[in-house]
């Protein structure tokens, strides 16, 4: 029997597409979220605003593993569920963040624009760079999470100027090539990695449920913990160079 006579495989139930098609639209009610999000902040609502963009965190965190789960790419193939991600990743994880961190009054007035709109170009770039993941899944330059950015911006309350030199500090380390972990996909000390990202997920929680109101050992742990995630790569690799062969 030639490829021509095979007969053609059966179409998937119904129930299944829907249930695929299902995986997409909660990836997409991420845009949803970031505009509910973007009203708080226009309201300068900041800890409503955080709260919406961390449940579009908590979306972008099991919308991976349901599409797996429901065979999505085999099942809806007309939507690219990549491509749907990006959209939805730069909404929340840039834009929405970009415009936070330039209207909250806590950068340099003169900067704050100028600095926004660094953020969003820069970042438009990062997704656009097919090398911003190394092949061990860690990311290459900052990772353009502006929400991680503006929550340690509202966390920290540094003065203006010192708020603009490190803003501006990322946005050009977002093409400079060291190595920042992904918690969940780099194999090494994953399970370490994941009890840090639960405990961080705790805290950041409680930081938004005290309007960032919260006692120094909070923002201490916080802190720390966003460091080790910057620079435990570059550590790892300083330690093996040093190290007695």
């Amino acid at each position: 029997m030639t490829p021509l006579d095979q007969p053609n495989p059966l179409p998937a139930p119904r129930a299944k597409r829907m249930a695929a098609f299902s995986v997409h639209l909660l990836t997409a009610a991420g845009v949803g979220i970031a505009l509910l999000s973007m009203l708080e902040a226009v309201r300068e609502h900041w800890a409503a605003m955080f709260g919406w963009l961390g449940l579009a965190l908590v979306i972008d965190g099991i919308d991976g593993p349901l599409a797996r789960r429901f065979d999505v790419q085999r099942l809806q193939p007309d939507w690219d569920g990549d491509v749907l991600d990006l959209v939805v990743d730069f909404v929340t994880y840039v834009f929405v963040p970009a415009y936070a961190i330039t209207a909250s009054g806590l950068l340099m007035p003169i900067a704050a624009p100028i600095l926004g709109v660094g953020i969003v170009i820069s970042s438009a770039l990062y997704f656009a760079d097919r090398k911003m993941k190394t092949a061990d899944n860690h990311f290459r330059g900052f990772p353009a999470l502006w929400n991680a950015a503006a929550f340690y911006l509202f966390l920290l309350h540094p003065p203006p100027i010192a708020a603009s030199i490190g803003i501006a500090a990322l946005i050009v380390l977002t093409f400079v090539p060291f190595n920042v972990l992904h918690p969940v996909r780099v194999a090494r000390f994953r399970k370490f990695n994941l009890i840090l990202i639960a405990i961080w997920a705790v805290l950041a929680i409680y930081v938004i449920m005290r309007h960032f109101e919260v006692p120094a050992p909070v923002t201490v742990t916080l802190c720390a913990i966003a460091i080790y995630i910057g620079t435990a790569d570059a550590a790892i690799r300083l330690i093996r160079r040093v190290r007695p062969q």
